[in-house]
Order: structure tokens, then C-alpha cells, then sequence
């Protein structure tokens, strides 16, 4: 109800000067607090305000509604370097079909954007060189936010991806459409958003001419959880059909991923309930309530489905769980550690040892950072992780 309320005129704007307001009130305190006494020991003092004030504008988006004014899957911008994406419904196969169905989706057209290194034309050329590696990028947002566009939060990632390394000097972005619930229009639930990586994925190999095996996934948070369910469905479904799918990517790349939809890391003393101070705020840390973001992406479903599936919940602790990791490519997985998602970062990482082995894993846990940190340009862990995933890239 309080949702409902919010997103609605006159009570939204309401709400948003009462929130701003207290947010006014509360900077002096946390200013004066800080200097005595911080959240984690070795924040600074610019450091712990700086994540304050993220998680309570965080906190207001899940109230009220996106908050940007960028442009979504029906809108590319040409002065941003983008792209129309054509889909990929001949790739769509198997399980992926049957969940379309039920879900009622689509493979559409949708933008893309491109992101290159410093000194370059703004995209490539088709057709690239052979050993030419890309980036694709898949931006966080909880599945209902944000944007691929290079005004959006997260676009700082790929833009710091393409300065690593010589050989992989772009990335495309792509603009998958966001999934929405009531109090909003119910639509674009899974598995629509990976029906938009693999058109993204698609285009890279037949349009632009990147092998497979020269792709590097790459998702952040919500994006993370994406780029997981991509490369399972190529390895999964890797010459078992007549569809003519390319193969698994080379590498992928995990930024503090989404992986667990359901509640099961919701315990006493798990990082969902004891790292509070995240900007991730209470309403990913109760179990007595579903996220809208999990109800949004997973739609007709049903929340059951976020227990057992897994290309929605591959860390999900559910005796429901059945889930594999043979045959994945080389993984990079940078997580914060005091964000709430540690536990289940955690669990995912163990997953994958256990199948792929310790050489083909490579995990980088930064100590007291937050969720999503390789996003915040100004985050003290994120140059030393940048160098560790240019040395993995190497």
C-alpha cells in the first residue's frame, strides 16, 4: 500500500520533499557522528557520508519509482553512440521457450551502446580484427532501474573496462528492457531480460564479427545475475539443438552479482541482516517481505520460482536447488565485504569451485567495501580490484 500510494501525484512529490527534507536534518548529525565514530573502522570520515547518503537515496527509488529521465528500450540515442539491437527469436530454444510463453515475451529490438577506450573512433568497425576481445556489459539496478546509457550510474564500470587492456577496447552496453510490477504495469518479467542479452550477445557475433570465445560478459549486481543466466543458456544449450547458437563466451566478469532471489541467506547473523550499514537498505534485509524487485522479476511465476531455478537463484540454499557450473568460462567475481549480498556471493563462488576448480575462479573480496563498489569512481577498493581483473585479463 505504501508503494501504491507514493507513485501516484500529489502524494509522490510529497513524499519526496519529506524524504529530502529529513535527509537535510540527518547530514549535520552523520557529520558530527562521524568524526567520532564511523560504521566500518577504516571508512573515512567523506567515505561513510558518502555511503549515508547512497543508501537513503537508494531507499528512495523503491518507494517511489524510477527516478532518472533516461531513455529506455524504445528509445536509442544517437549522440551517445548507440545502436539498434535487432532480436534474437531464433535462438530462443528449450526451457527459454517455454518461459517466454508463460511469461508472454518477446525477442525485440532494443538499443545498445557503445563505450570505447580513450583515443579511438567512438565504435568499432565491422567486420573487427580476430583477435579482437569486447566487453559486453550488462548494468545493475535491481532488475527495475537504471540504464545502459553512458549517463546512468553504472556506465562507469565499462567505461574503466575498455582502458585495462589493449586488446578489448570496447564494450557494448545493453539496454534490456526493466521489469515492473503493480502498482506499475506488469511487464517485462524474467525471462525477458535474458531474451535481450542474447540479442546483445547475437549481435556481437553475426552483425559485428567477435568470436565467442573473444566475448567477455560482464553484469554488476542485478546485471550480474543476467550475465550468469546468458552464459549458462550457450553452455547449457551448446550443440544439443538445431538452433544455431553461438558458442559460450570466453570469460565473465561479476560485480558484486544478484544471485539469490529467494530468502534463503536471510539468517541471523548472514550479511543480509548484520551489514546494515550497506547501501543496499532494510528493505533487501527482511524476510517477513518480498523486494519489489523480486516480485517485478519474477511476475507470474510465482516466488517459489526464486528458490528452485536456477538460472534466477544459482546461490539459492534450497534443498529445491539444482545447479552446475561445468564447462563455464574463466570467472571473476569482485565482491564488497560489508554488502548485505556477501553471504550469497560467497555461496555462488563456492558453487563454481566445486565444479570448475580454483584455477578457472578467480574471487577478489574487498575488505569493508560496499555493494557495488567498482560503480563509485571515488570508492578507495576499486583501483586495486580494477588492477586485479586487468591481471586476470592479461
Amino acid at each position: 500500500m505504501t508503494l501504491k500510494l507514493f507513485t501516484k501525484q500529489p502524494w509522490k512529490t510529497l513524499y519526496l520533499a519529506f524524504k529530502l527534507s529529513t535527509i537535510l536534518l540527518l547530514v549535520p548529525a552523520w557529520s558530527i557522528t562521524y568524526l567520532f565514530t564511523r560504521p566500518r573502522p577504516t571508512w573515512s570520515w567523506r567515505h561513510a557520508m558518502a555511503v549515508a547518503l547512497l543508501r537513503h537515496l537508494t531507499s528512495l527509488s523503491v518507494v517511489v519509482g524510477k527516478l532518472d529521465h533516461l531513455p529506455d528500450y524504445r528509445t536509442v540515442d544517437p549522440d551517445a553512440e548507440g545502436v539498434w539491437i535487432g532480436g534474437a527469436p531464433h535462438l530462443i530454444t528449450a526451457e527459454l521457450k517455454i518461459w517466454s510463453a508463460v511469461a508472454d515475451v518477446t525477442s525485440v529490438n532494443i538499443p545498445g551502446y557503445w563505450y570505447a577506450k580513450k583515443g579511438l573512433d567512438p565504435r568499432p568497425t565491422a567486420p573487427v580484427k580476430p583477435n579482437q576481445r569486447v566487453f559486453l556489459f550488462l548494468h545493475g539496478g535491481g532488475f527495475t532501474q537504471l540504464s545502459a546509457h553512458p549517463k546512468a550510474m553504472t556506465s562507469n564500470l565499462p567505461r574503466s573496462l575498455v582502458e585495462l587492456v589493449n586488446d578489448a577496447p570496447y564494450a557494448l552496453a545493453v539496454e534490456y528492457r526493466l521489469s515492473s510490477s503493480y502498482p506499475f504495469a506488469e511487464e517485462h518479467p524474467f525471462p525477458t531480460a535474458l531474451l535481450d542479452a542474447l540479442a546483445g550477445y547475437d549481435y556481437l557475433v553475426g552483425v559485428m564479427g567477435y568470436r565467442p570465445s573473444n566475448i567477455i560478459v560482464v553484469g554488476d549486481s542485478a546485471g550480474g545475475n543476467i550475465a550468469l543466466a546468458l552464459t549458462r543458456y550457450l553452455v547449457e544449450n551448446e550443440g544439443t539443438t538445431k538452433v544455431p547458437l553461438p558458442g559460450p563466451p570466453g570469460l565473465l566478469l561479476l560485480s558484486s552479482p544478484s544471485v539469490d532471489l529467494s530468502n534463503s541467506h536471510l539468517t541471523p547473523g548472514s550479511s543480509a541482516l548484520t551489514h546494515d550499514m550497506d547501501i543496499l537498505g532494510d528493505f533487501y534485509g527482511d524476510p517477513k517481505r518480498v523486494p519489489y524487485r523480486t516480485y517485478a522479476y519474477i511476475g507470474p511465476f510465482g516466488f517459489g520460482m526464486a528458490s528452485c531455478n536456477r538460472y534466477i537463484s544459482p546461490a539459492s540454499l534450497s534443498s529445491l536447488m539444482q545447479v552446475r557450473f561445468k564447462n563455464f568460462p574463466r570467472t571473476f567475481i569482485a565482491a564488497g565485504g560489508a554488502e548485505r549480498f556477501l553471504d550469497l556471493i560467497r555461496t555462488l563462488r563456492d558453487r563454481m569451485v566445486k565444479d570448475m576448480g580454483e584455477a578457472h575462479v578467480t574471487y577478489h573480496e574487498a575488505d569493508d567495501a560496499i555493494h557495488d563498489y567498482l560503480v563509485f569512481p571515488w570508492h578507495p577498493s576499486r583501483a586495486a580490484t580494477l588492477t586485479a581483473v586487468q591481471k586476470w585479463l592479461a
